[in-house]
């Protein structure tokens, strides 16, 4: 069997299928192609009010991209709700490869300068797959996924797949989707253009207040 590339990684998530090990410890991996995909939509995210004032209050300081193989592998470990996870060491491996060609990135929460939660992905065209995340304090990952989305959108993004909907997931506006119509907004998505490093020129209430900004 070919060993699996970034380029046939690319290839897989924009025919709508993406990769996943049954644990950690696992050196294979299967692709998964989901009845129901989940996603969570950029033009009606949902901010719950508890989280709006901690977001306010500035206790985390959110970076991009300046950990992401850190970000991966606390993705990777055990926690409390999940005794073990997808994430391999090819997963960790061919990522890390995508981020060196600019195309996988992560979102970080870091408080007294040391990481506490964050969430990495996958850009292509005008979509953005989240795959996973990890919070070492409270708030942390939803802080990260909340500056997310104000990036996502004020850089043109049209889709965020979150492959499955979990009740963490669920209090943003989550949802599933039949392949059918999530294959749909893929297509459309994969035609687009958008930019991760957008100029965020406005902080993250503005920019989930204001329309989505559209890549010419």
């Amino acid at each position: 069997m070919r060993p699996l590339t970034p380029e046939l990684l690319l290839r897989a998530y924009a025919s709508g299928i993406f990769p996943m090990a049954r644990s950690r410890e696992d050196d294979k991996l299967y692709w998964i192609d989901p009845d129901q995909r989940g996603v969570l939509p950029l033009d009606n995210f949902h901010l719950p009010r508890s989280l709006r004032k901690t977001l306010r209050r500035g206790i985390f300081e959110v970076r991009c991209d300046t950990a992401f193989e850190q970000v991966m592998r606390l993705c990777a470990e055990p926690s409390a709700d999940r005794s073990d996870t997808w994430i391999n060491d090819e997963i960790v491996r061919l990522f890390c490869e995508l981020h060196m060609l600019g195309l996988a990135h992560s979102v970080e929460s870091w408080r007294d300068g040391e990481l506490v939660g964050g969430l990495y992905g996958l850009s292509l065209g005008t979509a953005f797959f989240g795959e996973s995340m990890f919070s070492r304090a409270t708030d942390a990952s939803k802080v990260a996924l909340v500056h997310l989305v104000a990036r996502l959108r004020r850089g043109g993004y049209t889709l965020l797949d979150t492959q499955f909907v979990t009740e963490h997931l669920e209090r943003f506006g989550a949802r599933e989707i039949s392949r059918h119509a999530y294959l749909q907004q893929l297509a459309r998505a994969m035609d687009g253009r958008a930019t991760f490093y957008c100029e965020l020129d406005c902080d993250w209430e503005e920019a989930l207040s204001q329309p989505i900004t559209q890549i010419s």
